[in-house]
């Protein structure tokens, strides 16, 4: 009875593990329909004149004025221009050239909103275009960011907005060269921008302003990133993707598109909501791979803001903040420094950023998920071992091999307790027949005889326990961080985060034929689905034949399952079955249990003697040693 517990108890376990796997993954072999459905409702969208937005963000209250509906910075409508090329020549530029970015400032509102990434490619052909994350606004899918002043309540100042054209001090922003813009409003206000790149994807913006005039200005420094229209995106419940930011106290906040579109009404046409009196984190609009962020000065209290508003047949989607007001005496100066991130959400520049620029919580851009003090660790140990041998697929199977090894004396006590099992089979058959009808009786005489025999019926659990949270963390790492993204294995396998290419319904590329993405059946995960075939049936088979029929034909599920899952998850789970077979085969004849693999496989094309029946010249427990 206890065998059919441990058997049930196993079955219950992978059963978990499929239906979590089908709650976050669902929808996987349809994931390049929807991507296609997705791509042909952006591109329809933007064929329609749509205006934009992106108005600064107002001061909400200031003491003793009313707050504002009308505010400089705003963006007029404008119509999209056709293609990005033409939105690009649109307006004066000066040029961004780094060793990872390309791109260019528009001197007209002096956007930052062309940003394009030089190591990295829509494809891993080597020739296919790199990646562009900002685009001006005007182009099919603007997406920029913008930094201002806006003036108090009450107060009309002339203030730099998106048509003021800045004079620049060069024609090239470099790391090792900033750029000043400058712009005066005439009425005893003079601006100015100081533009600072990195190496990798970090902006600073320094605005400051010299009060020439008379009399003194109050002014509350913004900065933000908008995106018009909804992209394309995977819809996963393991993947963020919308805005992003990290309020202060207020901790992580990941808003999806549709969540700041039903969110309460912030003025006329404006969905969004607000956090106040923010200090320290960032906001901003994150992809899978890529996002676009505004991080404010992490000492001074600010403002916090998402927000979407209709544009035309679109939406336009906004993440700002407005950080508190400074007063600009007459003969003074005041300064207001912020910065931009945008570009890749590589863990080590992530990471760099939060400890040496002090931005709290800035590792939470990359999407760790609810377990990251197991996912994180284990991305940790994959890169160490990667900057060793060179290939992440490799480190995959070391990281693998390095958990067997910690994991060894549970798994061994596990396996040995199977082990023992397994020779106490026929007396546990034969207290079964004993007290047929006395379940109590048979119940305490098979708890008698595990206990006698140091016998734990629910060891052989604990294996594929321990395998659950290192299979979704490697699963996290595998989706979303940008280091797996083309990383390739071996032959075929050119890039570990997508799926094996190869198709058993099309004979592996021989037949000129692409079969639907539900029958997407590659190499590897046919190996897998071996491996898990030859290590279940190394055991026992389960008296019960609803259990029997599940476990016979969960590899076959699970095959087909894991078709369309990173092939790097696949290579390890495929990896972590060989292992466990191995040691499982060497547990068991250590301790004199018969293998039951090839006996097994034989039973499913014949009838299995059984156990309990001695055959002549055979003792009934010959499976001891």
């Amino acid at each position: 009875m206890k065998e059919d517990n441990r058997n049930l108890l196993l079955a219950i376990t992978l059963s978990v593990v499929v239906l979590l796997g089908w709650q976050y993954f669902y929808g996987v072999p349809q994931m390049e329909k929807q991507k296609q459905v997705a791509q042909q409702n952006q591109q329809a969208t933007s064929q329609t004149p749509a205006p934009g937005t992106g108005a600064a963000p107002a001061p909400s209250s200031v003491p003793g004025q009313s707050a504002t509906t009308s505010v400089p910075g705003s963006v007029p409508a404008t119509p999209v221009a056709g293609t990005r090329e033409q939105a690009l020549a649109a307006s004066p530029r000066i040029r961004i050239d780094t060793p990872r970015i390309a791109g260019s400032i528009s001197l007209t509102g002096a956007r930052i909103d062309d940003i394009s990434l030089k190591a990295f490619r829509e494809t891993v052909d080597p020739n296919s275009p790199i990646i562009v994350l900002l685009s001006p606004l005007g182009s099919p899918h603007g997406y920029y960011t913008d930094f201002g002043w806006v003036a108090a309540p009450g107060t009309s100042v002339p203030l730099p907005n998106a048509t003021t054209v800045w004079t620049p001090d060069a024609q090239v922003l470099t790391p090792a060269k900033p750029l000043t813009l400058t712009w005066d409003n005439g009425q005893g206000l003079l601006f100015r921008r100081i533009v600072t790149i990195d190496e990798n994807a970090m902006f600073q913006i320094k605005d400051e302003v010299e009060n020439k005039g008379a009399a003194g200005v109050t002014l509350f420094p913004y900065a933000q990133v908008v995106r018009h229209g909804r992209p394309p995106t995977l819809g996963y419940y393991v993947l963020h993707e919308g805005l992003i930011g990290v309020l202060g106290e207020q901790g992580l906040q990941e808003f999806t598109y549709d969540h700041v579109d039903k969110e309460p009404l912030l003025s006329a046409g404006t969905n969004g909501r607000v956090w106040k009196d923010v200090t320290g984190g960032f906001v901003g609009i994150t992809d899978k791979y890529w996002a676009a962020t505004v991080v404010p000065d992490q000492s001074r209290k600010y403002e916090g803001r998402f927000s979407s508003v209709q544009t035309g047949s679109s939406r336009a989607y906004q993440a700002d903040f407005l950080a508190e007001a400074v007063t600009v005496a007459p003969g003074a100066a005041a300064t207001s420094t912020a910065r931009l991130f945008a570009g890749a959400k590589e863990v080590a520049a992530i990471n760099g950023y939060e400890r040496d620029l002090g931005i709290k919580r800035f590792d939470l851009l990359i999407d760790w998920g609810w377990f990251y003090f197991i996912t994180k660790p284990m991305f940790f140990l994959l890169d160490w071992i990667y900057k060793h041998v060179g290939n992440f697929g490799i480190a995959i199977l070391v990281v693998t091999l390095l958990l067997k090894g910690v994991f060894f004396p549970l798994a061994s006590k596990s396996y040995a307790s199977m082990a023992k099992m397994k020779a106490m089979q026929p007396e546990m058959l034969a207290l079964r027949e004993r007290y047929a009808d006395d379940k109590m009786k048979q119940q305490q005489a098979l708890m008698e005889l595990y206990k006698t025999q140091k016998i734990n019926p629910l060891a052989g659990c604990w294996p594929v326990l321990v395998q659950i949270p290192v299979f979704f963390a490697l699963y996290k790492i595998l989706f979303i961080t940008i280091e797996m993204r083309h990383a390739p294995f071996f032959g075929w396998i050119r890039d570990l985060a997508a799926p094996d290419p190869t198709n058993l319904f099309n004979l592996f590329g021989l037949i000129p034929f692409t079969p639907p993405s539900v029958l997407h059946l590659g190499l590897w995960p046919i190996i897998m689905g071996i491996t898990m075939f030859v290590q279940m049936k190394m055991n026992p088979e389960p008296p019960d034949p609803v259990q029997k029929m599940m476990f016979t034909w969960m590899p076959v599920f699970f095959t087909f399952l894991l078709g369309s899952f990173p092939a790097g998850l696949v290579i390890y789970w495929s990896w972590n079955n060989l292992l466990s077979v191995t040691q499982q085969g060497y547990i068991m004849r250590k301790h004199g249990v018969k293998i039951e693999l090839f006996d097994n496989i034989k039973g499913m094309f014949g009838k299995k003697p059984d156990p309990a029946v001695p055959t002549p010249g055979k003792p009934a427990n010959s499976n001891k040693k």
